[in-house]
């Protein structure tokens, strides 16, 4: 006479505990940034606190909209190319950032530059810039 494995008594019930404890994850997260996206676009900041990288990645948000203050211009970064740990937060990102057209035209790197928003897509005429300021709306 044999014993079941503890494998097979709980198996498929600690599978599915695993798998609701993911969707749950991925929900916050995406809560988190959906809010964070709020708080940036309708009320203009402050960028942090805000959602790790890896939060966001987990979330689908797979793009960081940044907007260049001497050019005006916004441009999406790949957040999954970005070389920082996932628990970094992405308002720590903020300083990295140089706008490649800006430094081109001073001949050194240009620094200046303002988190907008988390995206799902990049930036193309049908996916346009979010709008920021409430100057601008």
């Amino acid at each position: 006479m044999s014993t079941k494995s503890r494998e097979r008594l709980y198996g498929s019930a600690i599978r599915i505990a695993a798998e609701q404890a993911a969707r749950a994850r991925k929900e916050a997260d995406r809560l988190a940034c959906i809010a964070w996206n709020k708080l940036m676009l309708e009320a203009g900041g402050p960028a942090q606190p805000s959602p790790a990288l890896g939060d966001a990645l987990n979330a689908g948000f797979g793009y960081l909209e940044v907007r260049c203050l001497g050019c005006h211009t916004n441009q999406t970064v790949a957040l999954d190319v970005v070389r920082r740990p996932k628990i970094t937060p992405i308002h720590e990102l903020e300083r990295y950032m140089r706008c490649k057209d800006c430094s081109q035209l001073r001949g050194h790197p240009y620094k200046r530059s303002a988190l907008v928003a988390l995206r799902e897509t990049k930036i193309s005429a049908s996916n346009p810039p979010s709008t920021w300021w409430p100057e601008q709306r």
